[in-house]
Protein backbone atom coordinates (compact mmCIF):
# COMPACT_ATOMS: atom_id res chain seq x y z
CA UNK A 1 0.00 0.00 0.00
CA UNK A 2 1.56 3.28 -0.90
CA UNK A 3 0.77 6.37 1.31
CA UNK A 4 2.15 9.73 1.79
CA UNK A 5 5.30 10.01 4.48
CA UNK A 6 7.03 7.80 6.08
CA UNK A 7 5.04 5.04 7.78
CA UNK A 8 4.91 2.14 10.32
CA UNK A 9 5.09 -0.87 8.94
CA UNK A 10 4.55 -4.33 10.68
CA UNK A 11 7.84 -5.00 11.80
CA UNK A 12 7.85 -2.06 14.68
CA UNK A 13 5.29 -4.07 16.48
CA UNK A 14 5.29 -3.30 19.83
CA UNK A 15 6.58 -6.71 21.52
CA UNK A 16 3.80 -8.96 23.02
CA UNK A 17 4.19 -9.04 26.78
CA UNK A 18 1.74 -10.74 29.77
CA UNK A 19 0.12 -7.86 30.97
CA UNK A 20 -2.43 -7.26 33.54
CA UNK A 21 -6.03 -7.28 32.23
CA UNK A 22 -9.51 -5.42 31.98
CA UNK A 23 -12.10 -5.42 34.48
CA UNK A 24 -13.65 -7.63 31.82
CA UNK A 25 -10.53 -10.29 31.79
CA UNK A 26 -9.85 -9.68 28.36
CA UNK A 27 -6.26 -7.93 27.20
CA UNK A 28 -7.10 -4.58 24.60
CA UNK A 29 -6.06 -4.72 21.68
CA UNK A 30 -5.02 -1.35 19.98
CA UNK A 31 -3.66 -1.42 16.54
CA UNK A 32 -1.70 1.83 15.07
CA UNK A 33 -1.44 2.89 11.85
CA UNK A 34 1.10 6.06 12.46
CA UNK A 35 3.75 8.18 10.87
CA UNK A 36 7.30 7.13 12.08
CA UNK A 37 7.52 10.90 13.72
CA UNK A 38 4.13 10.25 15.29
CA UNK A 39 4.62 7.08 16.81
CA UNK A 40 8.14 7.62 18.13
CA UNK A 41 6.91 11.03 19.84
CA UNK A 42 3.45 8.69 21.02
CA UNK A 43 4.43 5.45 21.85
CA UNK A 44 7.28 6.99 23.94
CA UNK A 45 7.90 3.99 26.97
CA UNK A 46 6.56 5.57 29.61
CA UNK A 47 3.27 5.79 27.81
CA UNK A 48 3.45 2.00 26.88
CA UNK A 49 4.86 0.53 29.79
CA UNK A 50 1.91 2.35 32.08
CA UNK A 51 -0.26 0.87 29.42
CA UNK A 52 0.62 -2.67 29.16
CA UNK A 53 0.52 -2.73 33.55
CA UNK A 54 -3.40 -1.83 32.55
CA UNK A 55 -3.85 -4.79 30.44
CA UNK A 56 -3.21 -2.64 26.92
CA UNK A 57 -1.41 -4.19 23.96
CA UNK A 58 -0.46 -1.86 20.92
CA UNK A 59 0.26 -3.83 17.87
CA UNK A 60 1.17 -2.35 14.60
CA UNK A 61 -0.99 -2.21 11.37
CA UNK A 62 0.67 -4.15 8.84
CA UNK A 63 0.09 -1.91 5.61
CA UNK A 64 1.57 -4.34 3.24
CA UNK A 65 -0.96 -7.02 4.20
CA UNK A 66 -5.24 -6.09 4.39
CA UNK A 67 -6.75 -4.63 7.59
CA UNK A 68 -9.31 -6.96 7.70
CA UNK A 69 -6.52 -9.87 8.00
CA UNK A 70 -5.44 -8.55 10.79
CA UNK A 71 -6.21 -8.20 14.50
CA UNK A 72 -8.59 -8.48 15.74
CA UNK A 73 -8.49 -5.44 17.38
CA UNK A 74 -10.72 -3.52 20.17
CA UNK A 75 -9.38 -0.14 18.71
CA UNK A 76 -7.69 1.38 16.00
CA UNK A 77 -5.49 4.62 16.20
CA UNK A 78 -4.50 6.20 13.05
CA UNK A 79 -2.86 9.07 11.54
CA UNK A 80 -1.98 8.76 7.80
CA UNK A 81 -2.51 10.68 5.15
CA UNK A 82 -3.28 9.73 1.28
CA UNK A 83 -6.69 8.91 -0.25
CA UNK A 84 -5.84 4.72 -0.20
CA UNK A 85 -5.64 4.53 3.55
CA UNK A 86 -8.60 7.05 4.06
CA UNK A 87 -10.72 4.29 2.10
CA UNK A 88 -8.91 1.44 3.87
CA UNK A 89 -9.77 2.38 7.14
CA UNK A 90 -13.50 3.91 6.31
CA UNK A 91 -14.26 0.48 4.76
CA UNK A 92 -13.32 -1.29 7.38
CA UNK A 93 -14.81 0.79 9.57
CA UNK A 94 -18.25 0.18 7.58
CA UNK A 95 -17.70 -4.05 8.02
CA UNK A 96 -16.47 -3.92 11.59
CA UNK A 97 -18.81 -1.66 13.59
CA UNK A 98 -17.72 -3.99 16.86
CA UNK A 99 -13.87 -1.64 16.28
CA UNK A 100 -13.44 1.73 17.61
CA UNK A 101 -11.42 3.87 14.55
CA UNK A 102 -10.06 6.90 16.47
CA UNK A 103 -11.13 9.03 14.38
CA UNK A 104 -13.63 8.25 11.59
CA UNK A 105 -11.41 9.14 8.46
CA UNK A 106 -14.74 11.82 7.19
CA UNK A 107 -14.39 13.51 10.36
CA UNK A 108 -10.31 14.34 10.01
CA UNK A 109 -10.91 15.53 6.67
CA UNK A 110 -13.57 18.32 7.75
CA UNK A 111 -9.69 19.25 9.75
CA UNK A 112 -7.60 19.40 6.66
CA UNK A 113 -9.21 22.66 5.12
CA UNK A 114 -8.56 26.04 7.45
CA UNK A 115 -11.60 27.89 6.23
CA UNK A 116 -14.37 24.74 7.32
CA UNK A 117 -12.34 23.97 10.57
CA UNK A 118 -13.24 26.85 12.14
CA UNK A 119 -16.92 27.18 10.53
CA UNK A 120 -18.27 24.85 13.46
CA UNK A 121 -16.71 27.69 16.17
CA UNK A 122 -18.64 29.70 14.45
CA UNK A 123 -21.84 28.59 14.87
CA UNK A 124 -21.34 27.54 18.43
CA UNK A 125 -23.53 29.37 20.78
CA UNK A 126 -21.97 29.83 24.48
CA UNK A 127 -24.03 31.73 26.02
CA UNK A 128 -23.75 31.30 30.11
CA UNK A 129 -20.18 30.17 30.47
CA UNK A 130 -18.18 33.35 31.78
CA UNK A 131 -16.75 34.28 28.15
CA UNK A 132 -16.89 34.63 24.61
CA UNK A 133 -15.25 32.26 21.61
CA UNK A 134 -15.65 33.09 17.97
CA UNK A 135 -12.23 33.75 15.48
CA UNK A 136 -10.85 35.89 13.78
CA UNK A 137 -12.27 37.47 10.62
CA UNK A 138 -10.55 36.06 7.72
CA UNK A 139 -10.58 35.77 4.31
CA UNK A 140 -9.77 32.43 2.10
CA UNK A 141 -7.63 32.75 -1.28
CA UNK A 142 -8.40 30.08 -3.86
CA UNK A 143 -5.69 28.41 -6.27
CA UNK A 144 -6.99 30.25 -8.83
CA UNK A 145 -5.88 33.53 -7.63
CA UNK A 146 -3.70 35.63 -9.24
CA UNK A 147 -1.33 36.85 -5.95
CA UNK A 148 -1.08 40.36 -7.64
CA UNK A 149 -4.51 40.02 -7.06
CA UNK A 150 -4.60 39.43 -3.42
CA UNK A 151 -4.03 43.26 -2.20
CA UNK A 152 -7.02 44.28 -3.99
CA UNK A 153 -8.93 41.17 -2.60
CA UNK A 154 -8.17 42.43 0.88
CA UNK A 155 -8.90 45.54 0.28
CA UNK A 156 -12.16 44.78 -0.88
CA UNK A 157 -12.76 42.91 2.11
CA UNK A 158 -12.22 46.11 4.37
CA UNK A 159 -9.62 43.11 6.26
CA UNK A 160 -7.76 45.49 8.96
CA UNK A 161 -3.52 45.08 9.29
CA UNK A 162 -1.56 43.46 10.12
CA UNK A 163 -3.05 39.95 8.63
CA UNK A 164 -1.69 36.54 9.76
CA UNK A 165 -1.35 34.32 6.32
CA UNK A 166 -1.51 30.27 6.43
CA UNK A 167 -1.64 27.35 3.77
CA UNK A 168 -5.39 27.06 3.50
CA UNK A 169 -5.12 22.65 3.10
CA UNK A 170 -3.41 20.97 6.25
CA UNK A 171 -1.85 17.94 5.38
CA UNK A 172 0.49 17.43 8.18
CA UNK A 173 3.31 18.92 6.40
CA UNK A 174 5.59 21.43 7.62
CA UNK A 175 4.90 23.45 4.80
CA UNK A 176 1.28 23.19 5.83
CA UNK A 177 2.21 25.00 9.14
CA UNK A 178 3.80 27.68 8.05
CA UNK A 179 2.88 31.04 9.68
CA UNK A 180 3.02 34.82 7.81
CA UNK A 181 2.58 38.28 8.99
CA UNK A 182 1.68 41.05 6.75
CA UNK A 183 2.34 44.60 7.39
CA UNK A 184 1.15 46.02 4.50
CA UNK A 185 -1.69 44.93 1.98
CA UNK A 186 1.59 45.12 -1.24
CA UNK A 187 3.59 42.23 0.39
CA UNK A 188 0.92 39.42 0.36
CA UNK A 189 1.14 39.46 -3.50
CA UNK A 190 4.57 37.66 -2.50
CA UNK A 191 2.62 34.46 -1.39
CA UNK A 192 1.16 31.75 -3.14
CA UNK A 193 -2.12 30.65 -2.33
CA UNK A 194 -4.65 28.98 -1.62
CA UNK A 195 -4.29 30.43 1.36
CA UNK A 196 -6.16 31.88 4.62
CA UNK A 197 -5.70 35.40 5.83
CA UNK A 198 -6.52 36.36 9.28
CA UNK A 199 -6.55 39.86 11.29
CA UNK A 200 -4.08 39.56 13.31
CA UNK A 201 -5.33 39.67 17.04
CA UNK A 202 -2.91 41.58 20.08
CA UNK A 203 -3.23 38.52 22.59
CA UNK A 204 -0.09 39.54 24.67
CA UNK A 205 1.79 36.76 22.90
CA UNK A 206 0.50 33.93 24.97
CA UNK A 207 -1.74 31.11 23.30
CA UNK A 208 -3.56 28.44 25.14
CA UNK A 209 -3.20 25.22 23.78
CA UNK A 210 -6.48 22.89 24.40
CA UNK A 211 -5.74 19.18 24.54
CA UNK A 212 -8.64 17.08 23.89
CA UNK A 213 -8.77 13.68 24.59
CA UNK A 214 -12.14 12.15 24.82
CA UNK A 215 -14.10 13.90 27.75
CA UNK A 216 -11.03 14.93 29.35
CA UNK A 217 -9.37 18.71 28.76
CA UNK A 218 -5.67 19.91 29.50
CA UNK A 219 -4.78 23.03 29.24
CA UNK A 220 -1.19 24.61 28.17
CA UNK A 221 0.53 27.69 27.52
CA UNK A 222 2.69 28.86 25.01
CA UNK A 223 4.45 31.83 24.02
CA UNK A 224 3.53 33.55 20.86
CA UNK A 225 3.37 36.37 18.29
CA UNK A 226 4.00 39.72 20.70
CA UNK A 227 1.41 42.18 20.21
CA UNK A 228 2.42 44.87 17.95
CA UNK A 229 1.48 48.81 18.31
CA UNK A 230 0.02 51.20 15.52
CA UNK A 231 3.58 52.80 15.84
CA UNK A 232 5.08 49.41 14.57
CA UNK A 233 2.72 49.07 12.03
CA UNK A 234 2.66 52.13 10.58
CA UNK A 235 6.53 52.00 10.17
CA UNK A 236 7.25 48.21 8.94
CA UNK A 237 6.11 47.06 5.69
CA UNK A 238 6.74 43.44 4.40
CA UNK A 239 5.36 39.77 4.84
CA UNK A 240 7.52 37.98 7.81
CA UNK A 241 8.06 34.31 7.78
CA UNK A 242 7.49 32.98 11.85
CA UNK A 243 8.53 29.07 12.88
CA UNK A 244 5.42 27.06 13.84
CA UNK A 245 4.20 29.37 16.89
CA UNK A 246 3.49 27.59 20.27
CA UNK A 247 6.26 24.27 19.50
CA UNK A 248 7.07 22.30 23.39
CA UNK A 249 10.40 24.79 23.23
CA UNK A 250 8.05 27.85 23.66
CA UNK A 251 6.04 26.48 27.25
CA UNK A 252 5.25 29.39 28.83
CA UNK A 253 3.57 27.35 32.03
CA UNK A 254 6.95 28.18 34.10
CA UNK A 255 7.22 31.52 32.97
CA UNK A 256 6.74 34.54 35.59
CA UNK A 257 3.81 36.32 33.11
CA UNK A 258 0.87 38.93 34.26
CA UNK A 259 -1.91 37.31 35.54
CA UNK A 260 -4.25 38.88 33.17
CA UNK A 261 -2.56 37.00 30.09
CA UNK A 262 -1.40 34.55 31.53
CA UNK A 263 -5.22 33.25 33.59
CA UNK A 264 -6.57 30.01 31.55
CA UNK A 265 -10.46 30.63 29.89
CA UNK A 266 -12.96 29.63 32.69
CA UNK A 267 -13.58 25.80 32.96
CA UNK A 268 -17.35 26.08 32.04
CA UNK A 269 -16.56 27.96 29.30
CA UNK A 270 -13.61 25.03 27.91
CA UNK A 271 -15.95 21.96 28.64
CA UNK A 272 -18.79 23.46 26.86
CA UNK A 273 -17.00 24.44 23.98
CA UNK A 274 -15.02 21.08 24.14
CA UNK A 275 -18.16 19.39 24.26
CA UNK A 276 -19.95 21.41 21.57
CA UNK A 277 -17.05 20.56 18.88
CA UNK A 278 -16.56 17.24 20.17
CA UNK A 279 -20.15 16.45 18.96
CA UNK A 280 -20.20 18.92 15.96
CA UNK A 281 -16.94 17.53 14.31
CA UNK A 282 -17.68 13.88 15.28
CA UNK A 283 -13.62 13.74 16.60
CA UNK A 284 -12.62 12.74 20.19
CA UNK A 285 -8.62 13.04 20.00
CA UNK A 286 -7.68 16.91 18.89
CA UNK A 287 -6.25 20.09 20.31
CA UNK A 288 -7.64 23.88 19.93
CA UNK A 289 -5.39 26.63 19.73
CA UNK A 290 -7.08 29.72 21.76
CA UNK A 291 -6.01 33.49 22.21
CA UNK A 292 -7.54 35.98 24.92
CA UNK A 293 -7.96 39.43 23.09
CA UNK A 294 -5.02 41.46 24.99
CA UNK A 295 -6.78 43.72 27.34
CA UNK A 296 -10.19 41.59 27.88
CA UNK A 297 -10.52 39.26 30.57
CA UNK A 298 -13.38 37.15 28.46
CA UNK A 299 -13.06 37.65 25.11
CA UNK A 300 -11.68 34.81 23.23
CA UNK A 301 -10.44 33.25 19.65
CA UNK A 302 -10.23 29.98 18.33
CA UNK A 303 -6.96 30.60 15.64
CA UNK A 304 -6.60 26.87 14.68
CA UNK A 305 -8.06 23.27 15.75
CA UNK A 306 -5.63 20.27 14.94
CA UNK A 307 -6.59 16.19 15.15
CA UNK A 308 -4.96 13.92 16.67
CA UNK A 309 -1.82 16.55 18.39
CA UNK A 310 1.43 16.49 19.68
CA UNK A 311 0.02 14.50 23.09
CA UNK A 312 3.65 13.56 23.98
CA UNK A 313 3.74 17.60 24.94
CA UNK A 314 1.03 16.73 27.59
CA UNK A 315 1.20 16.75 30.67
CA UNK A 316 0.61 13.38 32.13
CA UNK A 317 -0.84 12.34 28.48
CA UNK A 318 -0.05 8.92 29.69
CA UNK A 319 -2.29 8.22 32.49
CA UNK A 320 -4.95 10.36 30.67
CA UNK A 321 -4.76 8.17 27.53
CA UNK A 322 -4.69 5.14 29.08
CA UNK A 323 -8.08 6.05 30.89
CA UNK A 324 -9.53 6.75 27.88
CA UNK A 325 -8.80 3.61 25.72
CA UNK A 326 -9.94 1.62 29.16
CA UNK A 327 -13.14 3.80 29.22
CA UNK A 328 -13.96 2.83 25.34
CA UNK A 329 -13.50 -0.97 26.00
CA UNK A 330 -15.45 -0.69 28.95
CA UNK A 331 -18.26 1.23 28.00
CA UNK A 332 -18.60 -1.31 24.99
CA UNK A 333 -18.36 -4.19 27.41
CA UNK A 334 -21.34 -2.61 29.50
CA UNK A 335 -23.11 -2.63 26.56
CA UNK A 336 -22.75 -5.95 25.47
CA UNK A 337 -24.18 -7.10 29.51
CA UNK A 338 -27.26 -5.25 28.66
CA UNK A 339 -28.21 -6.45 25.53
Amino acid sequence: MRLNGEISSGEDEEEKQPGTTTFSGQEVVVGYALTSKKKKSFLQPSFTGLARNKGINFVAVDLKKPLPEQGPFDIILHKLSGEEWHETIEDYRQTHPEVTVLDPPGAIQHLHNRQSMLQDVVDLNLSDCHGKVSIPRQLVITKEKDPSSIPYEVTKAGMKLPLVAKPLVVDGTAKSHELFLAYDEFSLSDLEPPLVLQEFVNHGGLLFKIYIVGETIKVVRRFSLPNISKRELSKVAGVFRFPRVSCAAASADDADLDPNIAEHPPRPLLEKLARELRHRLGLHLFNIDMIREYGTKDVFYVIDINYFPGYGKMPDYEHVFTDFLLSLTQSKFKKKLTT
